[in-house]
C-alpha cells in the first residue's frame, strides 16, 4: 500500500472496530503489501485493509466462512461480530481471528500436504466462480510482451519468460488432468503456524485447476507427502509458477523488496529446471 495512504487505512480499521463494540487503543502493522494487515489491540482482532476497488473482500469472506463450517485448515473471521465487509474512507475492512505464531515450531512438510489435501478436499465440494489458472498465466504472458511495462527485462529474457510461459500453459492443459478450485497461491507465506496447526490464509487468487498448480507453489518436500500427485505434471507446474513469478518481478511497478535481485536469480533457475527437465 502506498506511505501516503497507510495513516487513512489504519484510520479506517480502528473506526470500524471501534464502531462495532470492539476495544481499540493500537494498532500494529504485520504485513503491507496490497493489502494492510493490522493487529487491533487490546481487542486482539486482525484485520485486513485495502482501498476500494483493489480487492475481492466479499469473495474472500464468503469463501473462507463456507469452508471454516466444513472444518477445512482455515484462518477464521472473528467471531465477535458479523462476518461481513466493512466500507469507510475509500477502504475495505474485514475482521479475522488473530491467531499467535508458534514461534518454536514450523510446519513439517507432511503437515503442511495433509492441510493441503484438507482443504483441497473441501474446495472440491464448493461451486464458486473462479478465473482458470491458464488466465493469471496469460497476465504473466501480457506483461512479458509489454516493453513499456518491462523495460528493464533483456530481449533474451523476455524471450525465456515468453516461451517458457507459452509453452508449458500449453502442455499442461493438453495433459487433460483433472482439475478443481484451488487456493492460488498456498505458499508458505500464506501458512499460519498456529497450536491447532497450520491455518490457510489470503483466499483472492483462487482459480481453478489441478492440485499441482497449487503444490508447486509449496515446498518441494510437501509434495512428495501429498498422495496420487502426477509427479512430472507436478515438475511442469513448479517452472511455470516461477516463470510467472519472475515476471511479476520484472513489472516497473513492482514494490517487492528485492524484487529485481530475485528476478535476476530466478531466471537463471529457470534455465537450470528447463535444460535438467530436457524442455
Amino acid at each position: 500500500m502506498q506511505a501516503s495512504e497507510v495513516a487513512r487505512a489504519v484510520a479506517a480499521a480502528t473506526s470500524i472496530a471501534s464502531s462495532l463494540a470492539l476495544t481499540v487503543e493500537d494498532a500494529i502493522v504485520l504485513h503491507d503489501s496490497n493489502k494492510l494487515t493490522l493487529r487491533l489491540l487490546p481487542c486482539d482482532v486482525l484485520a485486513r485493509v485495502a482501498p476500494v476497488g483493489q480487492q475481492v473482500a466479499q469473495f474472500e469472506v464468503d469463501l473462507a466462512s463456507r469452508l471454516a463450517e466444513s472444518g477445512c485448515p482455515v484462518a477464521a473471521l472473528e467471531p465477535r461480530v458479523e462476518p461481513r465487509v466493512h466500507e469507510r474512507d475509500g477502504f475495505v475492512v474485514t475482521l479475522w481471528t488473530y491467531y499467535e505464531p508458534v514461534t518454536h515450531h514450523e510446519v513439517s512438510p507432511a503437515g503442511y500436504a495433509d492441510a493441503l489435501e484438507r482443504l483441497h478436499a473441501g474446495m472440491r465440494g464448493l461451486d464458486v466462480p473462479t478465473p482458470h489458472f491458464t488466465d493469471r498465466v496469460e497476465q504473466a504472458q501480457r506483461l512479458v510482451a509489454n516493453r513499456d511495462r518491462t523495460p528493464a527485462l533483456a530481449d533474451a529474457d523476455r524471450e525465456l519468460l515468453g516461451d517458457t510461459l507459452r509453452s508449458l500453459r500449453r502442455a499442461i492443459g493438453e495433459r487433460g488432468g483433472a482439475e478443481q478450485l484451488l487456493h492460488g497461491e498456498p505458499h508458505p507465506g500464506n501458512v499460519l503456524a498456529t497450536k491447532n496447526g497450520p491455518l490457510f490464509i489470503d483466499f483472492e487468487t483462487c482459480c481453478r485447476g489441478p492440485v499441482e498448480f497449487d503444490l508447486a507453489h509449496a515446498p518441494e518436500e510437501v509434495g512428495e507427502h501429498y498422495p496420487g500427485v502426477d509427479q512430472e505434471l507436478l515438475r511442469q507446474c513448479r517452472i511455470l509458477v516461477l516463470a510467472m513469478i519472475t515476471s511479476w518481478r520484472w513489472d516497473r511497478g513492482d514494490q517487492l523488496p528485492n524484487g529485481r535481485q530475485l528476478g535476476r536469480e530466478w531466471l537463471s533457475q529457470i534455465r537450470a529446471a528447463l535444460d535438467r527437465e530436457k524442455l
